[in-house]
Parts: structure tokens; C-alpha cells; sequence
């Protein structure tokens, strides 16, 4: 009677915890329901979710807390997303770039005209900021193929700010998100009437050498092609240059000078350089900076350019030196100098880096039909209220940078 009523009891307790564990099951799965629930409810009306696998990596690297550059002032989360391309592949161009949220629209231009990998940085100086850009980067990773195929993108943002996977509070800011065309648009009208550096957050620097150095991060082996993300490349510039014969030297390095140009807003971005040269002879396109700094171009060597034959094939045409105060756009292998992080805000980011390569050595050629088209002209009344100071401020910085490109290349006979 004994051994019977232990067994009764042994049966008791399994039942029980075989209920238990049906319990957990079914309640993990109502969960895991509710939470895909959560996910269609941010995307109202879509019938399929997000990709698996870029939710999670998005999860996982908001998830590890990013880390703090060598000054400690900015949090980076490298590859929130991360396109197919990695590096390891046959050689390669990407193109690098950095934006803050009210310019990120002008990738899906980027992404259509380039074709090819992209690696961009996206800086959000506060805390709405952050949480809005972490809202349209999942929203980019859900609606937009091509993003997902070719972008890495990687969030920066102050070293007190932390980006937190988006929630059901985050909802309205998916609503009526059906088509990428519709992240794009709305990312348009979150950039409508803002300014280039104009930071609404207080003590806030917009970091452009840091975000070029960030987004150069991932390019491995590959070429690289370091450009604003307001300007267009020219139609095919990828393919021809990975077209050509040879573009390494024996010995002294060398970087392949892409013509940068500006345009009238109204009109439309040229492809290639027949339609550029037309824009040109009537005045609705002109070199870049030609108003408010002809001489930081200049080098470049446009009158030659422009009469160059437009019906070759890609090739490099010939080669300039480097004077001061030039600041080209160039293809280039990832072993090149590394911006100088310290630049910050307007003024000698971009010529602080040509100017560490003259002194490292590096020759300048010229590419004869690739080019760069900045959207609308460059005009004083254009820009931040605080341009000129900040200039004045990274002017005494690159003096300071002068001098201790002279201790790092003791031996070049080079000086800026």
C-alpha cells in the first residue's frame, strides 16, 4: 500500500511539471506571436516582415553598446546594416561617405547611380536623433532591397547617447511606410530646410573626418572613392575604372583624381561627360567651389580636362602636382593616410588628408572621362551661421597639423 501510494505521488509530480512545461511552451510561443505582432504593427498594412537576418544583426550590434572612439566623445555601432559584399571577394571600388539623418536620402541616388558597395556613416547628435535613426535604418533593412544588398551603414552619436532597438512606441514613425520610395521620402522631409552642420543639439560637432574614418573601416582590400553624400558619380565610373589595364605603380604610390563639378539645383544630374560639357558651355554647371574657393580646386586642371576626347575609353590622362591649398576627390587603395580626426565641423577636414599625402609621398593622376556633380552651387548665403569661426578654429588647428607632418615624415622633401 505503501510502494502504491508513492507511486500515486511520483505520477502527481510529473503531471504537474509536464503541465508546467506545456504552460512555458505555449506561453513562449504567444510571445514570440505577439512580438512578430509587434513587428507588423510597424509596418501597418505590409503582409510579409522585415528579413530575419538583418533584424537580428541590427539586435545584436544596438545590443553590444557600440564603442567609444580614441577621444571617448562619440559612441560608434559599426554595420547596423551590412550589405552582402565584404570584402573578400574579386577587387572592388566602394564608395565611402558620411551624412547626418537630413541627408540621408541622397544615398538612394548613391545606391542607383554607383551600383555597386557603399559604405556610409550616419552621425545623430541627440537623443531623438539616435532613436529616429535607428526607426529608419530598420525601415531602410525592411522596404529596400538594394540597401540591404549593398550598404553597410554605421550609426555615430555622442558618447552619453545609447541606441535602443525600436519598440510599438516607435509606431507612428512606420506608419503608411509601404515602398522604400516612401523611407526615402520621408527621410527627404526630415532634411527639408536644414543646413550642413547646423547642429540643433547644444556642444554637438558634426565629426567628418571620424565618420570617413568609420565608414573606410570595412573596406578591406578593396579601392575606395571617399565622396560627400551630396555629390553624384558619374554613369559607369565603377566598371571603367575596374576596367582598366593597370592602375598600380611600382614604388611611389599613387591616387586616381576624380574632376569634381557643381550644379544648378533645377537641373538634372549629367551621366556622362557629353551631357556634362553641353551643362557646362551654357552655365549650369562649373567646377567645384568656383565661387567661394577657385583655388582650392584649381590643380585639378579643368581647361585641360574638359578638352580631353569624350568618345576613349576610361583612362589616366595625366598627372598634377600637389600645391595648397587642393583638396581632391580620388580613388584610392585603403592603405592611405587616415583622416585626421581632431577636424571637426567646417573648414581643412578633407585638405588636412590631401595635404598628408603629398608629404607621404603619393603622386595625383588624373581619370579622364569620371567625374562628381555636387547638388546646387555653393554659395556663402548657403551656409551655417557659424562658418567662419569655425574655419578660424581648424585654421590654427592645421597649422599645428603642418607641424607634426613634418616630425611624422622627417625625410620628405615635401612641405604644404
Amino acid at each position: 500500500m505503501q510502494c502504491s501510494c508513492f507511486q500515486l505521488l511520483v505520477a502527481a509530480l510529473a503531471l504537474v511539471a509536464g503541465l508546467q512545461l506545456l504552460y512555458l511552451a505555449l506561453l513562449s510561443g504567444l510571445h514570440g506571436q505577439d512580438q512578430r505582432s509587434h513587428y507588423a504593427e510597424l509596418f501597418q498594412g505590409r503582409r510579409s516582415l522585415p528579413s530575419d537576418g538583418h533584424k537580428e544583426r541590427l539586435k545584436q550590434v544596438l545590443a553590444s553598446g557600440g564603442s567609444l572612439d580614441a577621444s571617448r566623445q562619440y559612441r560608434i555601432y559599426q554595420d547596423m546594416l551590412h550589405g552582402t559584399w565584404d570584402g573578400e571577394h574579386s577587387q572592388d571600388v566602394v564608395l565611402v561617405t558620411h551624412t547626418s539623418l537630413s541627408n540621408l536620402h541622397h544615398t538612394q541616388q548613391l545606391v542607383e547611380r554607383w551600383r555597386g558597395p557603399l559604405s556610409v556613416a550616419l552621425f545623430a547628435p541627440g537623443s531623438a536623433e539616435v532613436r529616429l535613426a535607428t526607426v529608419m535604418v530598420y525601415a531602410l533593412a525592411a522596404l529596400c532591397a538594394p540597401i540591404r544588398q549593398l550598404v553597410r551603414l554605421h550609426l555615430v552619436c555622442q558618447a552619453d547617447q545609447v541606441a535602443a532597438f525600436p519598440e510599438l512606441e516607435d509606431h507612428d514613425e512606420f506608419a503608411r511606410l509601404q515602398a522604400c520610395g516612401d523611407v526615402f521620402a520621408k527621410l527627404a522631409r526630415v532634411g527639408a530646410g536644414q543646413r550642413n552642420y547646423a547642429m540643433d543639439v547644444v556642444n554637438a560637432s558634426y565629426p567628418n573626418n571620424l565618420l570617413r574614418n568609420v565608414a573606410r573601416r570595412v573596406v578591406g582590400g578593396h579601392w575606395m572613392l571617399v565622396v560627400d553624400v551630396d555629390m553624384v558619380p558619374s554613369e559607369g565610373l565603377r566598371e571603367a575604372f575596374l576596367a582598366l589595364p593597370r592602375v598600380t605603380d611600382e614604388g611611389t604610390p599613387r591616387v586616381l583624381v576624380v574632376p569634381a563639378f557643381e550644379i544648378r539645383h533645377t537641373r538634372r544630374i549629367p551621366g556622362t561627360k557629353t551631357e556634362l560639357l553641353q551643362l557646362y558651355q551654357v552655365g549650369e554647371i562649373r567646377p567645384f567651389y568656383e565661387e567661394l574657393c577657385p583655388r582650392c580646386q584649381a590643380p585639378t586642371n579643368y581647361s585641360h580636362w574638359l578638352n580631353l576626347p569624350v568618345s576613349a575609353p576610361l583612362r589616366v590622362a595625366y598627372e598634377v602636382e600637389w600645391r595648397d591649398p587642393w583638396e581632391p576627390f580620388y580613388i584610392g587603395a585603403s592603405s592611405v593616410p587616415h583622416y585626421d580626426e581632431r577636424f571637426k565641423q567646417y573648414g581643412f577636414n578633407r585638405i588636412s588628408q590631401a595635404c598628408e599625402l603629398h608629404m607621404a609621398g603619393y603622386r595625383f593622376a588624373v581619370l579622364s572621362n569620371a567625374f562628381l556633380v555636387h547638388k546646387g552651387f555653393k554659395v556663402a548665403s548657403d551656409f551655417h551661421a557659424q562658418k567662419d569661426a569655425e574655419n578660424q578654429r581648424n585654421k590654427v588647428l592645421f597649422r599645428q597639423f603642418k607641424q607634426e607632418l613634418k616630425i611624422r615624415y622627417p625625410t620628405s622633401p615635401r612641405r604644404c
